[in-house]
């Protein structure tokens, strides 16, 4: 596997900190090079996924160690950021949620742990389930898929593997090959870096088109801390054209950016 391939570099020990950080970075620039070359599998997932959410579908990520982390993240974002309800976009890691801060053994070797991990979300043919998995063959990931397919769920994978048993597994896989990490086989670096970026524009995409955001502004994100609220008194200025105070005035009586905007 291209991922447990050999690094471009070697004797890492023996070299400086200045000549590490200097190869660290030469690799990642490489990252979004990859990421190009996929744009329009990427394209295809977020259609099939907005398709869903418009009606009353949700969006599902699993995987295992630094992948599952990833989807957990991205999905926990989704609620503060765009004001989206919480359980719309669901992350599922192998081992459960301990697993987020500390490695569960074996947790990611389960064929078909992840299907009962997806029914506790009552996940039904409505809903569109994302496997992300950099080498493309995590039992875990792919149990999880194969089980959402046969129940006619929607699923595409993220991997940076090419033609993997997961990618050969899902409808829509995304391959974004990386090539060998700087330390050999640490997925957490390139690969990881790939498939956080991919989640970014799939997520990001997804609540726009979803409308989400007007013009470039988040308008639904929850005012949960003084810096957003100072960031949404900001947008109803720029939008209306308003000076601060009035602006704290009308975000104060109606609670949101979106609610300012549709009534003035």
């Amino acid at each position: 596997m291209i991922t447990e391939s050999a690094s471009n570099f070697d004797n890492l020990e023996q070299k400086s900190t200045k000549e590490l950080l200097e190869g660290i970075n030469k690799e990642d620039h490489t990252v979004p090079e990859a990421i190009a070359k996929v744009i329009p599998a990427i394209e295809q997932v977020v259609d099939q996924i907005v398709d869903r959410m418009k009606s009353e579908g949700r969006l599902f990520y699993i995987g295992a160690g630094t992948s599952g982390r990833l989807g957990v993240v991205d999905a926990s974002e989704i609620p503060p950021t765009y004001g989206m309800d919480h359980g719309k976009v669901i992350g599922l890691i192998a081992g459960g949620d301990r697993a987020i801060r500390k490695a569960v053994e074996f947790a990611e070797d389960s064929t078909t742990q992840a299907w009962e991990d997806l029914k506790q979300h009552n996940i039904s043919d409505k809903d569109f389930l994302i496997g992300i998995a950099a080498s493309g063959r995590t039992p875990y990931v792919i149990g999880g898929v194969n089980d959402a397919k046969k129940n006619g769920i929607g699923t595409a994978c993220i991997t940076c593997n090419k033609d993997s048993e997961l990618a050969k597994s899902v409808q829509f896989p995304i391959e974004v090959i990386v090539g060998p990490e700087f330390v050999t086989g640490s997925t957490r670096m390139k690969a990881g870096t790939a498939q956080k970026l991919v989640l970014n524009m799939i997520s990001t995409t997804v609540m726009i088109k979803l409308g989400r955001v007007k013009g470039n502004k988040m308008i639904d994100m929850q005012l949960s801390n003084n810096k957003l609220v100072d960031r949404g008194v900001r947008m109803i200025m720029d939008e209306l054209g308003v000076d601060e105070n009035k602006a704290k005035e009308l975000l104060n009586t109606h609670g949101n950016v979106r609610q300012v905007l549709s009534k003035y």
